[in-house]
């Protein structure tokens, strides 16, 4: 019986927190350090590009920004896609005022995070 309640009560709590993680226009994101080298949904330049331009090599200069969501992008197979700005204005890398991400995704594989 306590297991059954136990259950039932988590179950409760888990629909609560998966229905408020849609993302809405003016939620704010952290972005974290990518497991792998490189960011799979976050859609940044990759690394030839950016040497090419002369900015940067790496990814470091986007670990731990705030951004903001934009705009939200609902896709026919259910997928959410968001896409980003800086918090304080500035430009991805010097010269991308946005970058467009598989929210779902990457909240999943830890590329981002809400922020507190």
């Amino acid at each position: 019986m306590k297991n059954t309640i136990f259950t039932l009560l988590f179950l409760g709590f888990y629909s609560i927190l998966s229905a408020q993680s849609d993302p809405k226009v003016g939620d704010e994101l952290i972005i974290k350090a990518p497991l792998t080298q490189s960011y799979h949904y976050i859609k940044f330049p990759k690394p030839n590009i950016l040497i090419k331009r002369g900015t940067v090599t790496r990814y470091k200069s986007v670990y731990g920004n705030e951004v903001v969501v934009n705009e939200v992008i609902t896709k026919p197979n259910g997928e959410v896609h968001v896409e980003l700005m800086k918090k304080d204005g500035s430009k991805f890398f010097g010269f991308l005022s946005k970058v467009k991400a598989n929210y779902t995704k990457a909240i999943e594989a830890e590329e981002m995070i809400t922020a507190p």
